[in-house]
């Protein structure tokens, strides 16, 4: 026997509608290294620099392990250097199509992991300019770490790397009445 007052069937319906509104103009926009993302990028562009220096101040720049580490180091340098130069004039916004927070979470978790490798060699190899970059490259994994956070929180909840999407979710739902 059915309860009464609880129908035999309903229907529901989400409408999930989304606008994106970008400005396809490239521009200087300084605002930008004050957010949480140009700040991260300066802090990373900052240790990688630091520590490619310590490794060539060593007196062993020579080496595999140090080597590998400058390698790394001038990566992310290069890398983080024209991502920020990128949203700072808004190319990122000018190819909204890209998906870019997916191409800058893969890097960063890149980064993560071969400044993880690349710190632990240089911490054991028993210089103290290789010990000095592997602090700097701890720092480096940390903040490439936080930025992978945020750009996968980012993701997860549809955001564009620039610019501005609004997302509203609209739910009916329909109830028929047991006769």
């Amino acid at each position: 026997m059915p309860d009464a007052g609880f129908p035999n069937a309903h229907t529901t319906t989400t409408t999930i509608t989304s606008n994106t509104r970008v400005q396809t103009n490239i521009r200087y926009d300084p605002k930008y290294i004050k957010t949480k993302g140009g700040i991260l990028k300066i802090v990373q562009i900052v240790l990688n620099l630091l520590g490619f220096i310590c490794i060539q101040c060593s007196g062993f720049p020579g080496n595999s392990r140090g080597s590998f580490f400058d390698t790394v180091s001038m990566t992310g340098f290069w890398f983080t250097g024209i991502l920020l130069l990128f949203y700072l004039f808004h190319v990122i916004e000018k190819l909204y199509k890209i998906p870019w927070l997916k191409i800058e979470f893969f890097y960063c978790f890149v980064m993560v992991c071969m400044y993880l490798i690349c710190s632990c060699l240089a911490a054991t190899f028993g210089v103290e300019g290789y010990a000095v970059a592997a602090f700097f490259g701890f720092c480096a994994m940390v903040a490439y770490g936080l930025d992978t956070f945020l750009k996968y929180k980012a993701i997860r909840s549809g955001e564009i790397a620039q610019g501005e999407r609004e997302v509203q979710k609209q739910t009916t739902t329909v109830t028929t009445p047991a006769y």
